[in-house]
């Protein structure tokens, strides 16, 4: 049973279904609600390897409420031109390092939809540290998402 509190942190982070996944800038509001939700989510910090694989491979952008392919540089210079991201790249460098425009850039992004685990989760009900799947995976969220992407 999922309490009302965790659910309405997991849409505020835009985890409305299984398998998803967003980025998130750390801080203490969010540190807080990741706390509170870890039971039913996974979480860490990637490496630029991770970033770059689940923009160029899942990546949509949101333009309008709509979920649009990122074919082309034109897309994102759309969107986001007036904060000095035009390309892939720069959308990549903003998100990693968590730059000056990371929120505008986050939100353009649509949530990444990963397929299920390759090999299967090993304990569902048990934090990481246990030997279980939710909760604080640090570094070891890359392979998770390998696994997935």
């Amino acid at each position: 049973v999922v309490s009302t509190q965790s659910t309405g942190i997991m849409k505020l982070m835009r985890l409305r279904q299984i398998n998803n996944g967003v980025f998130v800038k750390l801080n203490k509001s969010s540190r807080e609600m990741l706390r509170i939700a870890e039971p039913f989510i996974t979480f860490g910090y990637p490496n630029l390897k991770t970033v770059r694989e689940l923009i160029y491979k899942r990546g949509f952008g949101k333009i309008n409420g709509q979920r649009v392919a990122i074919n082309d540089n034109s897309v994102i210079e759309e969107a986001l031109g007036k904060y000095g991201i035009t390309s892939m790249e720069d959308l990549i460098h903003e998100i990693f390092t968590v730059g000056p425009h990371f929120k505008q850039a986050n939100n353009f992004l649509w949530h990444f939809k990963l397929s299920c685990v390759k090999g299967g989760l090993r304990k569902i009900n048990n934090h990481f540290v246990e030997g279980g799947d939710f909760g604080n995976r640090e570094r070891f969220i890359n392979n998770m998402v390998r696994k997935m992407n």
